[in-house]
């Protein structure tokens, strides 16, 4: 690129927001060929893309330190201003690039005045030209800079496209969507990024340090919304287009490499203009800035708002045209001051400092002509680990031993320090360690001069860095955002169409828009279980507000429903309660009675409306009522007798006492009551299907297993016990070890056995029958053998039917009343002794 030009030069002056990077692309495009150098490597990969979909890969290069993809027709160039093309000179990289560009431009101009990078600006302003046009992109600051040096250039002044205005100050939990809170240092980035996380679900960070791919994921998910904040150093100040319409300080100081200083208006107004893009008005504040550091002043804010600022009196510069006659004559050229006072010593760079160090070895400074230049190119490898000159320099002086000479970097040192990094273990720190470390083992890779098979090495730190790229992503979004509570503290305010959409997928998960809040589970909302602390209740306020409808459907459903919705079930905790598909809707109480239970709602049925609420209770008491009916109507019928004044004072007792049992009671706890039953009494409780049978008073068909399911449950609900474990249905006989609440339901017990209660009644009444008739053998041969009755059961069944064993014959004794007195004596022998007292 020629340093002379007759082509003309135009500088392209104005604030942020005025569209000079885009007339610059836009201008390039128009030519044959073209370069524009840009202050961060960000910036260059971001024009880099937009300017492939224009125009193709294949005619599109990228040069940073650390990426190069040069096609080999490449006509447009994208650079950070240190591997802009240029000939000769200051500049480390290769010339592999020697050509004239028709276009030119360097964007950011202003930036010569920053006293680290500034002299590079600086040369490229005065030194990159296009053949047929140049542009100068900076701020008005430049004015004078421009009209001094460069006295043939046009000026062009452009306004911004959008008005930007001073909001105040505000904290961190109030901060508006869309903001972008800058701090400077990444400390202070982390702080607030964590802070955000917990006030707003997150936020998006940016700070040069990243790699590209890193800050790309990070910013497109700024871009897409699933973060409404942004905290970034002030690298974003250097032209990275977001949609930010507040940009909030977190301080208005710095540490510039040397000392902590206050901002000037023009890197403040820099950072500021970032809010607002296009034709969208944006503001700037400060955050929580405290009284001893001060916030903006009344010039500051009218300074920026205006776009006033002082002009540049000058900027950094350093000596261009080398002497490599020996490494000491080349410094001695790298120090040389210029005569324009515009043109002001940059102080010592990085680069120079670490020549100097190096050179303080007799055998270094002694090197001249070619191994000059291969020591200059050594030391224009960046500090990107920020690990100061004396570190640096070590691994400098390394690399110029195997280049110095012509040679090349050993792979096998070279592939050892990759693997080392090639590591996606380790927190954020960890990561954006061996992000840096990497960027410098990509720059080697770059230079085709260092390396034997630099397209493979350069593949490599690619990889590995993408690798690191993609893990520091993760990391930073696991650290710093919360999806969940983002979607959620911005659906807290929206209402109508802004609102977001709730829905309950087949599995019961709930989502507000594209974030899980919890599982749904018939009527209860629980909150998702790997939820913070914190955020348990902004997922509960949620669920209140957004699932009303949902519930309120879902129980409209079910009042609907028929009786095969609901069953009677028995909770984990024993406790009897009316589910749906596995989820409670209520509990049985104790009522007024066995048949009447109560029916307690579940809590979370709590959260629907009133009515709603109300229609379903009535609808789950309808059921119960209905299934009482079914499965005990012969029990409904008999409490119906017990309280029915029409009925018999022996069929009311009788009624009574054997509703209160559940249908069963043993034959000798009701004698009394049987002995005062007049003949049209046992009819009466014939027709109410109650069976008197010799050993037990009850009604046959409630021992079918859904009655017993039903008796046992509201017997145990009456009596404030857990649900008894019911015998398998059809069972004649049951162990002895089974539970004593559900066998007592249906069967009575022998010894070791349980014997169901309808077959006992048949073997008692055919021994009766047979005793009646004058037969010998009163047991039931074929029955008991069918239903596997033991013997040692069979003889306590004949025992309490009143017959012993005599031999093996069946002797009847008549049986045993079913009182005792005092001494254990029966009833009937105690009768005898009071007939004999009074005689």
């Amino acid at each position: 690129m020629a340093r002379r030009s007759d082509a003309p030069v135009r500088a392209i002056l104005g604030p942020t927001n005025t569209g000079k990077t885009h007339l610059a692309i836009e201008r390039m495009c128009g030519h044959s060929s073209g370069v524009i150098g840009f202050p961060l490597r960000l910036l260059a990969r971001e024009v880099y893309d937009r300017v492939v979909t224009m125009k193709g890969e294949s005619q599109v290069a990228l040069l940073t330190g650390e990426e190069r993809i040069v096609p080999p027709r490449a006509r447009y160039f994208l650079c950070t201003a240190e591997s802009m093309p240029v000939s000769g000179g200051d500049a480390h990289h290769d010339e592999e690039i020697g050509r004239d560009f028709a276009f030119a431009a360097i964007d950011e101009a202003q930036l010569g005045i920053d006293p680290e990078r500034g002299h590079v600006f600086t040369d490229r302003m005065l030194r990159a030209r296009g053949r047929e046009e140049t542009l100068i992109l900076g701020s008005d600051t430049l004015r004078p800079i421009v009209r001094a040096l460069l006295p043939d250039a046009e000026i062009v002044s452009r306004p911004r496209f959008s008005t930007l205005r001073y909001a105040g100050s505000v904290k961190l939990s109030r901060l508006p969507p869309r903001s972008a809170v800058v701090a400077f240092s990444a400390e202070q980035v982390y702080a607030l990024a964590e802070m955000l996380r917990r006030f707003k679900g997150g936020a998006a960070v940016v700070m040069g340090a990243l790699s590209p791919a890193t800050r790309n994921a990070q910013v497109a998910m700024f871009q897409r919304g699933e973060v409404d904040y942004l905290v970034a150093t002030d690298a974003i100040g250097m032209g990275l287009n977001m949609d930010v319409t507040h940009v909030a300080f977190a301080g208005l100081e710095k540490f510039d490499g040397r000392r902590d200083r206050r901002l000037t208006i023009a890197e403040m107004a820099q950072i500021a203009g970032r809010a607002g893009r296009h034709q969208k008005d944006g503001t700037f504040g400060t955050l929580g800035i405290t009284e001893d550091s001060g916030g903006f002043s009344e010039e500051e804010i009218a300074a920026i708002e205006e776009h006033r600022f002082r002009p540049l009196d000058s900027v950094y510069w350093r000596n261009a045209e080398l002497d490599f006659t020996d490494v000491r004559t080349l410094i001695s050229s790298l120090e040389e001051r210029s005569d324009d006072p515009l043109l002001s010593s940059a102080p010592e760079a990085i680069d120079l400092a670490v020549l100097k160090l190096i050179a303080e070895d007799p055998a270094i400074a002694a090197k001249v002509g070619v191994q000059a230049r291969r020591l200059w190119a050594a030391c224009g490898l960046p500090d990107f680990r920020k690990v100061g000159p004396m570190h640096h320099a070590r691994m400098v002086r390394r690399l110029f031993s195997y280049t110095g000479e012509g040679g090349h970097v050993p792979h096998e040192w070279f592939a050892a320090e990759v693997a080392r990094l090639d590591n996606v273990s380790g927190d954020i720190e960890a990561l954006a360690d061996r992000l840096a470390g990497i960027r410098s083992w990509a720059y080697i890779a770059h230079r085709a001069d260092w390396l034997k098979e630099p397209a493979k090495w350069a593949e490599r730190t690619r990889e590995v860095e993408a690798r690191l790229s993609d893990a520091l992503h993760e990391r930073l979004t696991q650290r710093f955002v919360d999806r969940r509570t983002a979607v959620l503290v911005r659906d807290i305010g929206a209402r109508g169409s802004d609102a977001l959409p709730v829905t309950v997928a087949a599995d019961g998960e709930v989502s507000v828009g594209p974030e899980p809040i919890g599982h749904l589970s018939g009527f209860d909302f629980r909150v998702d279980p790997t939820a913070r602390l914190a955020d348990k209740r902004l997922l509960l306020a949620a669920a209140e507000r957004r699932l009303g409808d949902e519930l309120d459907r879902r129980a409209r459903a079910l009042v609907e429903a028929g009786d095969q919705a609901f069953e009677l079930s028995v909770e984990e905790s024993g406790g009897i309660a009316v589910m749906w598909e596995g989820h409670v809707l209520a509990r049985l109480a104790p009522g007024r009675s066995l048949l009447e239970p109560a029916l307690r709602t579940a809590r979370a049925l709590d959260r629907l409306s009133a009515p709603t609420r109300a229609a379903l209770r009535e609808r789950l008491e309808r059921w119960l009522d209905a299934q009482i009916d079914r499965h005990l109507r012969p029990l409904k019928s008999l409490a119906a007798a017990a309280s029915d004044p029409a009925s018999s004072p022996g069929v009311r007792a009788l009624a009574a006492m054997l509703t209160d049992a559940g249908g069963i009671l043993p034959r000798k706890s009701a004698l009394s009551a049987i002995a005062h039953l007049e003949q049209p009494d046992r009819q009466a409780l014939h027709r109410l299907r109650v069976r008197l049978g010799p050993l037990d008073v009850f009604l046959p068909l409630l021992l079918k297993p859904a009655a017993q399911q039903w008796r046992g449950a509201l017997l145990a609900v009456r009596q404030g016990q857990t649900m008894p474990v019911l015998p398998r249905p059809g069972s004649a006989t049951l162990a002895g070890d089974a539970d004593p609440r559900g066998a007592a339901l249906a069967y009575r017990r022998l010894g070791s056995v349980w014997l169901r209660i309808d077959l006992a009644d048949r073997l008692a009444s055919h021994a009766r029958k047979v005793r009646s008739a004058g037969g010998e053998d009163p047991v039931d041969r074929a029955l008991a053998v069918s239903i596997g009755l033991g013997e040692d059961a069979l003889s306590r069944l004949m025992n309490e039917i009143g017959f012993t064993r005599a031999g093996d014959a069946w002797r009847w004794r008549g049986r045993r009343g079913p009182r005792t007195d005092r001494r254990g004596a029966s009833s009937h022998a105690f009768a005898e002794l009071e007939k004999l007292r009074r005689k």
